[in-house]
């Protein structure tokens, strides 16, 4: 399958927004009024680098393990698989797989957790410095657009907690590849790779969107290992799902009790797919055509839609499943919408809140652990929080709250699988903010250090340089996050993928934080009274 790319070469392609048309008067009074803004506040705020500088001199304080990758080539989605029951055992420059139930306690202290992270590599950027290729082949190469669009799995080891030392995390370099992140795969994507989803019963079977009409599903284990090198044939997608008469670049998920699909797309519909007939045995059935042998290069089949469904007035930015339904789902759109569906019921919005935001709306999640909270997050530079209890279908609901924390536009919101009121946000700004919406609203006794902290937001990610476009929770390592960002306007190309957990001091309940630091300052008062 070929995938037309129009005009990928002119530039980086931008987060899922359509660009309003305006008028030429128009257009040069922003010009004007925001380069007035940007010389006002030049001389008060730091530059990216300084504020970055600042951050990595916290590593230690903030973080109890840190793992910085360098990509060659940015990757716009990221996602974070565990391998377990299985870890590697590091023992020397060999490492052993063990089966869990197998492993001792001692071993078990600090042996590091094994995941895996899907990745995609993207050629679109031109004009990049020449850099090592993490993501294709070992060699040197000019990023002149000649270089293919790969899917890459990556294996990866995170220390256990409390085990990394805090000089370790804090000492790397930004244009290296970590040591703990490991190429496994790489298949060569017909297209970019603009979002990546796995199936939840199943997390090699994988979906993703590039630009065209299609949803593409790959079984991971089965694909084989490609080299990413010019003139590579295409990897071959294991099943396409068709329906949308449009390109569907971005909006895709898949459901967490059923092997379903939904995306949305341009052509301002959301599509749903079963591929339940199309797995066995935890693999995709590869029905070959008459003739085609045991081909495995042979292109999957097509999938048609279980339903199409019609409300978004604009390009829908992003989907997500009811955690308890397959039936039931949401949507948002540049139509500043909020729409949710239950395809029980017919093909129209069953809730459409008109004016969820000030803005397009890029994404939205749907709480795991509550069905009834649903998130969203706009160019407006809010998130918001809604309760499906309390809206109504002629269109009428408010926010129950607006978390306001960042300064650009917001690109993803995702929901923690283990703290029911936890949540994280990524915006261009280039922050990733970690939010707990049961403190909101909850009184402090002793004065903050910063009065102008928004409510809830208890962590701040600054470890990326430029716009975070995604990031996701590892939910079988609590407060472990993988994050990527998009690093072509700060730093000329490229892009950065970072795994991370916050030192537990930071979330754990205060008074058992204060108990156990009283246990150590003693040493901390001899230490700063020597010399």
């Amino acid at each position: 399958m070929e995938s037309s790319q129009p005009q990928q070469q002119q530039g980086p392609k931008k987060r899922g927004r359509k660009p309003k048309p305006k008028d030429e008067k128009e257009q040069q009074q922003q010009q004007q009024s925001a380069g007035k803004m940007k010389e006002g506040k030049k001389a008060q705020q730091p530059s990216v680098d300084e504020k970055y500088t600042q951050w990595k001199s916290l590593v230690p304080v903030l973080y109890d393990w840190l793992a910085n990758h360098n990509l060659v080539w940015p990757s716009l989605s990221c996602r974070y698989i565990s391998l377990t029951p299985f870890f590697f055992l590091v023992v020397g420059h060999c490492y052993f797989m063990l089966q869990k139930l197998r492993f001792r306690v001692l071993l078990l202290k600090y042996a590091p957790f094994a995941f895996r992270v899907y990745l995609s590599g993207d050629r679109s950027l031109s004009k990049l410095p020449t850099r090592i290729d993490s993501v294709s082949t070992s060699q040197s190469r000019q990023t002149d657009g000649s270089v293919p669009n790969t899917l890459v799995i990556a294996n990866c080891e995170v220390v256990k907690p409390r085990v990394a030392a805090a000089e370790h995390i804090s000492q790397f370099n930004e244009e290296a590849r970590s040591p703990f992140v490991k190429k496994y795969k790489t298949l060569i994507h017909p297209g970019e790779v603009n979002r990546i989803r796995e199936l939840p019963q199943n997390s090699k079977i994988v979906a993703t969107h590039t630009d065209s009409p299609d949803v593409l599903i790959w079984d991971v284990e089965a694909q084989p290992n490609r080299h990413a090198v010019l003139g590579a044939t295409h990897s071959r997608p294991d099943l396409i799902l068709t329906g949308h008469q449009d390109n569907a670049e971005f909006a895709l998920a898949m459901c967490p009790t059923e092997p379903y699909v939904i995306s949305g797309g341009k052509d301002k519909s959301v599509v749903l797919w079963s591929i339940q007939d199309h797995i066995s045995g935890g693999s995709i059935v590869k029905q070959n055509k008459p003739g085609e042998g045991n081909d495995k290069t042979a292109e999957g089949p097509s999938v048609g839609p279980r339903g199409i469904f019609c409300g978004h007035e604009d390009t829908v930015e992003d989907v997500a499943f009811c955690p308890s339904s397959a039936q039931e789902f949401c949507s948002v759109g540049d139509d500043s919408c909020l729409i949710l569906w239950d395809a029980r019921v017919g093909t129209g919005p069953t809730i459409k809140v008109e004016k969820a935001h000030d803005a397009d709306l890029h994404c939205v999640d749907w709480n795991p652990h509550d069905d009834n909270l649903i998130l969203t997050g706009s160019a407006d530079n809010t998130v918001r929080m809604f309760d499906r209890r309390n809206l109504t279908s002629n269109g009428v609901g408010s926010p129950i709250y607006k978390f306001e924390g960042h300064r650009a536009a917001v690109l993803c919101v995702q929901w923690s699988p283990d703290e029911s009121s936890v949540f994280g946000s990524s915006a261009e700004d280039g922050l990733l903010n970690i939010w707990d919406y049961d403190k909101v609203g909850k009184k402090v006794e002793r004065p903050s250090k910063s009065p102008s902290t928004p409510a809830g937001l208890f962590f701040q990610h600054a470890g990326h340089r430029d716009k975070v476009v995604d990031f996701h929770w590892n939910a079988s390592d609590p407060w472990t996050v993988v994050s990527v960002s998009d690093d072509c306007d700060s730093t000329g190309g490229g892009g950065t993928l970072q795994i991370w957990r916050m030192s537990d001091l930071i979330y754990r309940p205060e008074e058992e934080v204060l108990a156990e630091l009283e246990k150590f300052k003693s040493h901390v008062i001899s230490c700063a009274s020597k010399p």
